[in-house]
């Protein structure tokens, strides 16, 4: 038995939609500006930029249904997400071969303190003030990809109190998500329980407390989650 000289932290556990079992997370990796129309509401030309990562903390997954309205900014976004759970790893991924490396698909928010993110972008600072905080993935349940099947397109939508704010389809992605593992895999050697949160459609916007959000992707289990 290893001699720990402080407790060892708590592991990140998702549930498992209809079973007992929970997914045991390693690292959550985040794909930038996936959607075309996303990409230009951010100011950007889709037609010219190549894909891009970063990285949320493990621990930022809550799966409670509430989120916190966090510290130090006034302007915090929603953005919507399709989950990926990978089942086992490698380096240098064949796109061919990368639905073997899948467990199964969730639905997650990509919670953005988008003023403190915009002042990153403006002096040329990481991101993770913005994107890495406390409960800043809030995510429902993975299904098991041999009964969803390949998630390559299907309605992604968000509702606020009941308006629906995003509207698009999975397959409206600009890199799909056999071409994620493999760039990813090119730069990390990505493993058993790792996530990738595979990017937003267009009509992200800011919540308030009291907000309650509504995450439907076809297939999967409906994420709700309480602005506290």
């Amino acid at each position: 038995m290893t001699n720990l000289v402080i407790p060892e932290p708590k592991k990140t556990l998702i549930p498992v939609h209809g079973s007992d079992e929970f997914f045991p997370v390693r690292r959550v990796y985040c794909i930038g500006r996936n959607y075309a129309a996303h990409t230009i509401e951010m100011g950007f030309d889709p037609d010219k930029e190549p894909p891009f990562f970063f990285q949320k903390n493990t621990d930022n997954i809550d799966t409670s249904g509430q989120f916190p309205y966090p510290p130090e900014s006034s302007d915090v976004h929603y953005e919507l997400e399709l989950v990926v759970a990978l089942n086992k790893g490698g380096s240098n991924i064949k796109e061919e071969d990368a639905y073997d490396h899948i467990y199964g698909f969730g639905i997650g928010l990509d919670m953005t303190r988008r003023d403190l993110q915009g002042v990153c972008k403006k002096m040329g600072r990481p991101w993770e003030i913005g994107k890495a905080f406390e409960r800043s993935a809030p995510m429902g349940s993975l299904t098991p990809m041999s009964e969803v099947g390949k998630m390559e397109s299907g309605s992604i939508k968000l509702q606020v109190n009941d308006e629906v704010r995003q509207d698009g389809d999975l397959d409206m992605m600009i890199w799909k998500i056999p071409e994620q593992i493999a760039i990813l895999s090119k730069f990390y050697d990505i493993s058993a329980g790792d996530l990738i949160m595979t990017g937003t459609p267009a009509g992200v916007g800011p919540i308030v407390k009291g907000d309650k959000l509504i995450g439907t992707i076809d297939g999967l289990q409906t994420l709700n989650v309480e602005v506290v």
